[in-house]
């Protein structure tokens, strides 16, 4: 898709705007010093003011002042540190939409698959359940216009599907089996989205909770969870935490206190201009005596990190996966009139114990957020050994365990990936994208045979990946650039064949289908059911 040439010289404009600035300052020194011109300054607002002026009416193309504007507080924000941001009016609704936990529009999950709008499922009693969408739907037409084609991006699409509650969408699709489109008049809701993707009772006595991100909705998901799972004999807990990007903090520390005693610390803030301040549990923890096992690994951050290192410093619960992010930067939003916003950093958070688990980011922005993808090529996810930690960052648990700060929580079990030649077969498959590919390609192509399954738990029960499925699925991927290899293949068998089985059950059932199969072959949910079995057993002895 060919750029709108505004938005590709976006990118420059911190860059041109800082020429500008230090090309102005030099001008005002040379014509004052030949005595042509002089042009004091009373203050740097001002002075950024009258470059503002100037680029807009002497620059040799059309500028937009508005986005130079935004570009330049969006290059000033950039230098302080990597979370620090401004969030133009355009943008705004859609970055707070991810954490108020419902947005308004017609309720349905997408993916654009060979340039066309696909219907993954539909949100349960949503407006577009509600008249009759289906998975596997194709949107043609919004609004009469054609939406096929490399031209239209997911953003474009969202644009164009999302509205106020009560107005109308008229869009026109193609389903499987009909010769004509089919037009469908939707009035747009209010539609939920959860933070929690899975909940259920992975063995007797030990419950398993996929949390995606702390949001204002959160508090009250994890209080049903837990009590759904509670009445069904939950004893031990799993807490997915996995990919988990972060959110609110008192999302978070609201978690904590489910799992922790009275007056237990959770977390404490402080900054230059911020006074310590310090989140404590309360008495109405609805789960402070089962074992408790957090799952993390690179990409979890912020309020995630926040739970991990409250659970680890207390000595309450065991870690399990590989090092986190390393955010420990806190913001605090400032609203405008226009409806933009700056979130600024104005303090840092540090665990029970005293950590900072802030990663450095003196090196800058892009080196900063390069730094977890420098975890697969400089050994760290398949050996632990090769994270160095200065004594300085040692701290000590009150049960005398030994915890790091300075960049992450550091799990206390290690599950590194498997990337030796045993692997290559798998990884190739993952990389290339051919598991989604050809479990959404049999879905929709049986679909109506699918259907029989009453729910996800039938179709665990029932369907099986046969050898004909698993060799089809192989020829697949050997015509998409992933060769057969039957070493490949007989080593990886079992995950293969969870992977397929999962997928094709999240297209049926979303991520309450996916989990409960998945899981029964994922390593460091099978370590943690491990390690809470191998507790249990310890405390009845």
């Amino acid at each position: 898709m060919s750029e709108n040439p505004q938005n590709q010289f976006r990118p420059y404009y911190p860059i041109v705007l800082s020429l500008f600035l230090a090309a102005g300052v030099l001008l005002g020194i040379w014509l004052s010093n030949t005595g042509k011109a002089s042009s004091p300054f009373r203050n740097n607002s001002e002075k950024i003011n009258e470059i503002m002026s100037y680029v807009k009416s002497n620059y040799v193309d059309t500028v937009n002042r508005q986005q130079l504007t935004d570009a330049a507080i969006e290059g000033m924000l950039t230098d302080l540190d990597p979370h620090s941001q401004y969030i133009p009016a355009s943008d705004f609704t859609e970055v707070s939409d991810q954490l108020r936990g419902k947005f308004e529009g017609i309720g349905v999950q997408f993916r654009l698959i060979k340039d066309t709008i696909v219907i993954i499922n539909t949100i349960p009693g949503g407006p577009s359940e509600k008249v009759g969408i289906q998975g596997g739907d194709r949107i043609i037409k919004i609004e009469g216009k054609n939406v096929t084609g490399p031209k239209f991006t997911d953003k474009d699409v969202i644009k164009q599907l999302k509205g106020p509650k009560g107005t109308k969408v008229k869009i026109e699709i193609l389903r499987r089996g009909s010769p004509r489109l089919v037009p469908f008049t939707i009035i747009r809701d209010e539609i939920p989205t959860w933070s929690i993707d899975a909940s259920y009772m992975i063995e007797k006595g030990i419950g398993y909770i996929k949390l995606s991100k702390f949001s204002a909705t959160t508090t009250s998901e994890i209080t049903l969870a837990l009590d759904s799972l509670e009445k069904q004999g939950m004893n031990s807990l799993i807490l997915d935490l996995r990919g988990n990007g972060g959110g609110y903090l008192n999302a978070a520390a609201d978690l904590a206190d489910e799992f922790l005693p009275d007056k237990a610390m959770v977390v404490y803030t402080k900054g230059r201009n911020r006074k310590k301040q310090v989140y404590q549990a309360t008495s109405k923890g609805s789960f402070e005596k089962g074992s408790v096992a957090i799952l993390i690994d690179e990409s979890s951050a912020s309020a995630s990190e926040i739970i991990a290192g409250a659970i680890q410093d207390n000595d309450r619960g065991t870690i399990i996966g590989r090092r986190s992010f390393g955010k420990g930067l806190v913001q605090e939003q400032l609203d405008f009139k226009d409806g933009s916003a700056v979130r600024l950093t104005v303090a840092r958070y540090y665990t029970p114990t005293g950590r900072c688990i802030q990663k450095p980011y003196n090196k800058g922005a892009l080196d900063y957020n390069h730094e977890s993808m420098e975890r697969f090529t400089n050994g760290e996810v398949e050996h632990p050994d090769s994270i160095k930690f200065a004594d300085s960052l040692k701290f000590k648990t009150p049960g005398g365990k030994i915890v790091y700060g300075g960049g992450g929580i550091m799990p206390d079990i290690y599950i590194p990936l498997k990337k030796d030649a045993d692997y290559v077969y798998l990884n190739k498959l993952i990389n290339a994208g051919l598991f989604n590919q050809w479990c959404f390609d049999y879905t929709d192509r049986e679909r109506s045979r699918l259907k029989k399954f009453k729910d996800y738990r039938d179709f665990d029960r029932s369907f099986t990946i046969t050898p004909a499925l698993l060799e089809e699925f192989v020829n697949f991927a050997a015509k998409n650039a992933v060769p057969r290899d039957a070493n490949g293949i007989a080593k990886n068998k079992e995950d293969i064949i969870s992977t397929l089985k999962s997928l094709i059950a999240r297209n049926l059932y979303d991520d309450h289908g996916f989990y409960p199969i998945y899981n029964k072959t994922d390593k460091t949910v099978l370590k943690a059911v491990e390690r809470i079995k191998a507790n249990e057993l310890s405390t009845k002895k």
